[in-house]
């Protein structure tokens, strides 16, 4: 009988029974214990503890253990989600929504194992009402809101205000997300069963189980401080949650209590903290206390039982005197010298090739990585960059200009971070000394501004020269002043007094910016303008004179200025015949001054929201002082600061405009990386 139709069977349905197998549970288990042969589970635990959110207390933890977004500040010793000190008459605090989160991620998943992790928090809260006046009041009911504690994939998003209780954006899009709500608000539309519940939702802005606080005799409408308790067993797959007055030991009865499964909605490292909201009517949501712990368990490898007697006797006698040392084989010798004549031809070829290429490329000693502070920039490799920006994909790509491109990348503990990658064009052109990039990255280091983002690191081998900033997802001014909705006169003022003092800051240092324009104005989630992309190319020789430090912190100014009027006539510069024309917003401007015209230049998009436009001419005569030169009147970054926070009358600018606007050095090529 031919057994050649039974194997075409078997080769047929073998991928199909495969698939099968792999489905199988038990199967899955059998090849789980394979891989894990030689290892042991042990537990990787997490804690930490607020017994309150004063800075003065504990300066240093506050700062730099939680992170605040949207509408949400650390005031009194408590955290406060809306901001209530910023409202006004005219700002109140309707539709706002904020997150306090804790800074690191913290590991929740074992991707291995599939195991969530088991954790329990407890934390003390209120829900105040705000008065018609936008203060916080300790009476009275009514107001929207609700407060959720949050496990989120990122450290950026924020969601939409009202209902959603700033913890979704919509529900078309899948989010990994899980929180627990403390809602004091009846939305019927999301399935609320009243206005005074606490809630368990996954993924969703309807919430998968619900409970009455009134079972543990507490309303959320009451002027008191409440206490959460919420417990969850990784192993057994279910969540308590228990809710009392602070102050009281916690209720024997939890509200809710079932079988839950998290695997679906957590990734190995999670973000943890709280989220809120406001709608047409609102309520403070604070948070006065905070204790989170977690334990989580990982495969360790055991120490295996087999000696290769061999291999230690080779290491005995490489690293050592004693032992039997053989005498080595012709064919050892051979080898050997095969070997060394392969090395020395080798070593002669590359030492040739880095002499030529030494004056177009940077080189770095590529030196042991040392541990270093979180706060102190660190070294990283190209394999390190090239996987975290996907091989520098054009997906990742956040902007360009002649220096280089600026790529988002995503390190192993999911942080994002900006990596702006110099082209090989630029760097040889340049001629970028190695000694004067670690020098300016040294001094950059040393500078502490809200208004300057830090330096997290570095890579300069294999002829790469990559800076890594932090990740701004609000991105760079120029998209919100030339792409995006139109940005008020308010906020267009509030940015440039922001860019003002930052800069100012970076000036009494002895440091210049070198790159300064509006795609290196990032904007953060609370709207706060931060400089970054400094340059790095200022002189050919390794240290920077102060002769030299002056005139860089004076083209700084006059690029200030530019800033400001391209902000106020929401337009860009652009280089015309290589020099400036006529239609370019420095021309513009000093035709309508000339004409006594300066209104005109102020972007038509808010011409009917500026409500003083007055204060929107004033800036635009300390833009155009700044484009003045030395000799002219151009003020320091001190003194526009002055002019900006103060009525001090602005210096009379020349009835026509200058011969000579722009600086002697670099015009063209600043001009090209903006056009």
């Amino acid at each position: 009988m031919d057994s050649r139709p039974s194997l075409w069977w078997l080769l047929l349905f073998w991928p199909t029974f495969l698939l099968f197998l792999m489905q199988n549970q038990q199967f899955a288990i059998a090849v789980h214990a394979l891989r894990t042969a030689g290892t042991t589970l042990t537990n990787v635990s997490k804690n930490f503890y607020f017994p309150n959110f004063n800075p003065n207390l504990n300066p240093y933890k506050i700062q730099d253990m939680i992170t605040l977004l949207g509408s949400s500040k650390i005031s009194q010793g408590f955290i406060q989600i809306p901001d209530a000190s910023a409202f006004t008459v005219d700002h109140h605090p309707t539709y706002r929504a904020g997150r306090a989160i804790y800074a690191s991620p913290v590991r929740l998943f074992d991707p291995l194992t599939r195991t969530p992790a088991s954790f329990q928090t407890t934390f003390s809260f209120k829900l105040t009402a705000a008065t018609n006046d936008w203060s916080v009041s300790g009476e009275g009911h009514g107001g929207e809101g609700g407060l959720a504690f949050i496990i989120v994939p990122d450290e950026f998003t924020v969601g939409r205000p009202g209902p959603w209780l700033g913890v979704l954006n919509d529900v078309c899009n899948h989010y990994k997300v899980f929180y627990v709500e403390f809602d004091a608000t009846l939305d019927p539309e999301f399935g609320d069963p009243n206005d005074d519940h606490v809630g368990v939702n996954l993924g969703s802005v309807v919430s998968f189980k619900t409970a009455n606080p009134s079972k543990a005799n507490v309303s959320l409408h009451s002027n008191i401080v409440h206490r959460a308790w919420i417990t969850y067993d990784g192993q057994r797959r279910r969540i308590d949650v228990h809710l009392g007055s602070d102050g009281y030991s916690k209720p024997s009865e939890p509200i809710l209590s079932f079988p839950l499964d998290l695997s679906p909605f957590l990734q190995e490292y999670m973000f943890v903290g709280f989220s809120a909201s406001a709608g047409k009517s609102t309520k403070i949501h604070s948070v006065l206390s905070w204790n989170f712990s977690s334990t989580t368990q990982t495969l360790l490898r055991k120490p295996s039982a087999r000696i290769c007697h061999r291999n230690l006797a080779r290491q005995v006698s490489k690293y050592t005197d004693s032992g039997y040392r053989a005498p080595p084989s012709s064919f050892l010798i051979f080898v050997a010298v095969l070997g060394l004549c392969t090395l020395a031809l080798s070593s002669y070829y590359c030492n040739s090739m880095r002499r030529e290429s030494t004056e177009s490329f940077i080189l770095l000693a590529d030196k042991k990585q040392k541990p270093t502070s979180p706060k102190k920039p660190r070294r990283y490799t190209v394999v390190e960059v090239f996987k975290a920006t996907r091989r520098f994909g054009k997906s990742e790509i956040l902007g360009s200009d002649f220096r280089g491109v600026l790529y988002r990348g995503t390190l192993p503990n999911g942080r994002h971070v900006a990596m702006k990658r110099f082209s090989s064009q630029y760097l040889k052109s340049s001629r970028l000394a190695t000694r004067r990039v670690l020098q300016r990255i040294d001094e950059l280091s040393q500078i502490n501004h809200p208004g300057l983002t830090p330096i997290r690191g570095w890579c300069c081998e294999k002829y790469e020269t990559i800076i890594v900033f932090n990740y701004f997802p609000n991105g760079s001014l120029d998209r919100w002043l030339y792409g995006l909705d139109v940005l008020p006169w308010s906020l267009r003022f509030k940015l440039i007094k922001e860019i003002a003092e930052a800069l100012c800051f970076l000036h009494s240092k002895g440091l210049a910016h070198g790159n300064f324009k509006a795609s290196s104005v990032f904007l953060d989630l609370n709207n706060q303008a931060v400089l970054g992309d400094y340059d790095f190319i200022f002189f050919q020789g390794d240290k920077a004179g102060p002769a030299e430090s002056v005139a860089s912190m004076n083209e700084d100014v006059f690029w200030f200025g530019m800033l400001v009027l391209e902000t106020i006539a929401g337009k860009k510069t652009v280089a015309l015949g290589g020099g400036v024309g006529e239609m370019s917003v420095l021309g513009f401007a000093w035709s309508m001054h000339e004409s006594g015209e300066k209104a005109k230049v102020v972007d038509e998009r808010v011409l009917g929201l500026c409500a003083n436009s007055e204060q929107a001419v004033r800036v635009l005569e300390i833009g155009l002082s700044c484009t003045l030169s030395k000799n002219n009147g151009r003020p320091c970054m001190e003194e526009v600061v002055q002019l900006l926070n103060t009525q001090k009358p602005v210096p009379k600018l020349p009835p026509s405009r200058p011969a000579e606007l722009f600086p002697k050095q670099s015009s063209t090529a600043r001009l090209s990386g903006r056009a």
